[in-house]
C-alpha cells in the first residue's frame, strides 16, 4: 500500500521549481561556504605557492597588526551616519510633505525625488567630482561670491572628501527612502487623523502621535536596508578617490571597508585575507542591525 502511494507522488512541482534551487546553491550557497573556507587560508591568487591553512590568523591580522582595517571601518561608520542614516531626517518630512493633500502631481515629484536612485553612480560621482572641482566647481564658485577666502581643496582634504561623498550618498538614496515612506504613509487609516481632528490636535501633534508610532515597522526597515548598504559602499569612493592607486585618497579618508576588502583581495591578490575581512563586515552589520532592531522594539513598547 505505501509503495503503491509512493507511485503517485507527483513530481512536476518539484522538477519545475528545481531550476531556482540549482541556481541557489550554485550562485548562493556555494560562494557563502567557499569564502568561509578562503577566509582560513593564506590564498594568494597569483603565484605557484598552494594555499596555506592559517586558521584565524587572517582574522587577528585584520584586527591588530592591518594598518587600514580600523581606519577604513571608522570612515565607513562616518558616511554610513552622514550619508545613509542621516537621509531618514530628510525623506520621512518629504513623504509628509507628497502625501498631504495641499500637493497636486504627486507622480510628478515621486519620479523626480526617484530618478537619482536609477541614475548610474558613475555618472553621478563623475558630475559631483566637477561641481566640487577646486578651481572651477559650481560650489567654490558660489562660495565665492560670498566669501573672498580661498578655494576649498575638497578633494585634497580629508573631511572635504567625507563631506562629498555624504552629500553623493543623500542626493542618491533619499528619494528611495522617500519612496518607502509614503508606502507606510498611505498604509495608514486616516479615520485616526480625523479622531485626533476631532480632538483637537495640531498638525505636528498628529505627525507625533499617529505617524511616527505607525511609521515604526517602515523606519525599522529602512534603517536596515541602509546600514546594510551603507556599510557596504564601494562604488562612490572607488570612482571620486580615483582608485585602487590612490586607496581614498587624502589620508585615506575615502576608503571604506568594502573599497579596502576590494583592495585586498583583488589588487594586493590576498584572497584569504580579503575574505576575513568580508566576514568581519557581514558581523558589523549583524551587529549594528540587532541595535536597530531592539531600538525599535523600545520605541513600539
Amino acid at each position: 500500500m505505501k509503495q503503491l502511494r509512493r507511485s503517485k507522488i507527483n513530481w512536476a512541482p518539484y522538477i519545475f521549481i528545481s531550476p531556482f534551487f540549482v541556481l541557489f546553491c550554485v550562485f548562493g550557497i556555494y560562494p557563502i561556504l567557499y569564502s568561509i573556507t578562503t577566509s582560513f587560508f593564506d590564498w594568494k591568487l597569483i603565484g605557484t605557492s598552494a594555499p596555506k591553512f592559517v586558521g584565524l590568523g587572517n582574522y587577528i591580522n585584520v584586527l591588530t597588526i592591518d594598518p587600514f582595517f580600523w581606519k577604513a571601518l571608522l570612515n565607513t561608520v562616518v558616511l554610513l551616519i552622514f550619508g545613509s542614516l542621516l537621509q531618514h531626517f530628510i525623506a520621512i518630512p518629504l513623504a509628509i510633505l507628497i502625501n498631504s493633500h495641499a500637493i497636486k502631481r504627486k507622480e510628478f515629484f515621486k519620479t523626480t525625488f526617484f530618478l537619482p536612485y536609477i541614475t548610474s553612480t558613475v555618472s553621478v560621482v563623475i558630475i559631483f567630482g566637477m561641481l566640487f572641482d577646486t578651481n572651477y566647481g559650481l560650489v567654490n564658485w558660489i562660495i565665492s561670491l560670498f566669501s573672498d577666502g580661498e578655494n576649498i581643496r575638497w578633494m585634497q582634504e580629508a573631511s572635504g572628501i567625507k563631506i562629498v561623498l555624504s552629500i553623493i550618498l543623500n542626493w542618491k538614496f533619499i528619494g528611495w527612502n522617500m519612496v518607502i515612506y509614503l508606502a507606510g504613509l498611505q498604509a495608514i487609516p486616516y479615520e485616526l487623523y480625523e479622531a485626533a481632528m476631532i480632538d483637537g490636535a495640531s498638525t505636528f501633534r498628529k505627525h507625533i502621535s499617529i505617524t511616527l508610532p505607525q511609521l515604526l515597522p517602515i523606519i525599522f526597515f529602512g534603517v536596515a536596508l541602509s546600514i546594510i548598504g551603507g556599510m557596504q559602499v564601494f562604488e562612490e569612493p572607488f570612482i571620486l578617490t580615483g582608485g585602487y592607486d590612490n586607496l581614498g585618497g587624502a589620508e585615506n579618508s575615502g576608503l571604506t571597508a568594502a573599497y579596502y576588502l576590494m583592495f585586498t583581495a583583488f589588487k594586493a591578490y590576498r584572497l584569504g585575507k580579503g575574505s576575513a575581512i568580508a566576514w568581519l563586515l557581514f558581523l558589523v552589520i549583524i551587529i549594528l542591525n540587532g541595535i536597530n532592531r531592539k531600538v525599535t522594539q523600545k520605541l513600539q513598547g
